[in-house]
């Protein structure tokens, strides 16, 4: 039994690899003003753990708040007693996805084929995360999702930008993350505070656009 990914206007996760706990504060901030509604702080990152427990409590109610490069079990039981829920990893493990459903976690493995795409959502995945997108494509990515359960939750991360929000989303695609595009580790509070409202006002255009 998956968790459903929650209703969000904007089903958009900015990533924040690299970032470090002295600068967590301010950047989260800004982006959750701008109007982003999840976070992901990648486990790869300086003290990743003290950085999403900021973040955690700094977040309103109906922004999700989580880890990414989530690699064992260990990492989710340590994300859960810092008040994470949102559980990103880069690959299909169903011992991590088990775990991370026992914490009633949104979880988002990283899959790039229909083998791998089919295993997490038999593993009861809230969502699939087709990454490196930009080597899939909008199209690759439709394709697969043809074989795939009704209902669903696509994601695609890697390569995805405001300059390219329009083609996923005329293929279907509504759900995104966002990394290099949004942030790299040493910007300023204030750049990423522009980036993230460029962000925003293109994905509602594509939004707008298709519908």
């Amino acid at each position: 039994m998956s968790i459903p990914f929650p209703p969000m206007k904007r089903p958009l996760v900015a990533i924040l690899r690299g970032v470090k706990p002295e600068e967590t504060e301010a950047i989260v901030g800004v982006l959750i003003e701008a109007g982003m509604t999840a976070i992901e702080i990648p486990l790869n990152s300086p003290d990743p753990f003290r950085s999403i427990a900021m973040a955690v409590k700094q977040a309103p109610s109906g922004v999700l708040i989580g880890a990414g490069t989530v690699l064992t079990a260990a990492d989710v039981d340590r994300l859960d007693e810092v008040g994470g829920k949102l559980m990103v990893s880069p690959n299909v493990d169903t011992e991590v996805l088990a775990r991370a459903r026992d914490h009633a976690m949104i979880t988002m493995p990283g899959v790039f084929s229909p083998t791998e795409a089919l295993l997490a959502a038999r593993a009861g995945a809230s969502s699939l995360k087709f990454f490196p997108a930009s080597v899939l494509g909008a199209s690759g990515i439709a394709a697969i999702r043809a074989v795939l359960p009704a209902g669903v939750m696509i994601a695609a991360v890697g390569g995805v930008s405001d300059q390219n929000f329009a083609e996923y989303v005329k293929a279907g695609i509504r759900a995104f993350g966002l990394g290099s595009s949004l942030y790299k580790p040493g910007m300023t509070a204030a750049e990423i505070a522009v980036r993230a409202r460029v962000t925003i006002e293109a994905y509602d255009r594509a939004v707008a656009d298709a519908d």
